[in-house]
Order: C-alpha cells, then structure tokens, then sequence
C-alpha cells in the first residue's frame, strides 16, 4: 500500500507539458544566469532578464531529467550564475514568468538542448 501510495505521489508531482506549459506561445529570453537548480524530475535555471524599459524581470525555466542532461555531456557547470543566456521556449499557460526550455545558447556561443517535454507532448 506504501508503494501504491508513493507512485501516486510521484505522478501527481511530475506533469506534462501539455498541462502546465502553451505550445502556442513560444518566446526567447536573454538574461544573467542567477541560480541552477539541478534535481529531479527537471533541472530549474533562474534568469534576470533587462526589459525594454531597464526592468528586471525574474524568469525560471524548466530544462529536462538531470540524468537525460548528464548522457548528452552536461554537468552542473554548465551554466555559470552570472553568465548570459538566451533561453527558447514556450510560456506557461498561467501567464507567470516561467518558461518550459526548449534550448538554451551561452555567452561562448554553444547550444545546448534543454531536453524539454514539448516533444512528448505532439
């Protein structure tokens, strides 16, 4: 019954990209690296994006599986806080500053997946 219990836990914790994030509103983001979260299920890196107006707007952005990210030759050194990035992706559907990654180019011109879920989703 634990077990039954656990694996619920998880599902209900683990979503798809279809639910949380619209498919329909891609965007691109250029910011400064402030934080990286890497754990499961998704790694999380946090960026200060400078608006138009010399704003700063705080965006997180979901990336894929830490394990997926380590076979394809990423490391958490990978994004360095403090470091620009330009992120492509897709909004979520709440309208709040948090992106589901498709891509993610750094400041020495490397590109790197972001392993997003959009694919799992078509």
């Amino acid at each position: 019954m634990k077990l039954a219990y656990a694996l619920l836990l998880a599902a209900l914790a683990h979503h798809s990209f279809a639910a949380e994030f619209d498919g329909t509103k891609p965007l691109t983001l250029k910011g400064v690296v402030t934080k990286v979260e890497w754990q499961s299920p998704h790694i999380w890196i946090y960026v200060d994006v400078k608006e138009a107006d010399g704003k700063i707007t705080p965006w997180q952005c979901e990336g894929g599986a830490p394990n997926a990210l380590t076979r394809q030759g990423w490391t958490r050194q990978t994004f360095t806080i403090g470091g620009e990035v330009t992120i492509e992706g897709w909004q979520a559907k709440d309208g709040t500053h948090t992106c589901n990654a498709k891509s993610w180019a750094l400041a020495d011109g490397r590109r790197v997946l972001a392993g997003s879920s959009a694919e799992a989703a078509k």
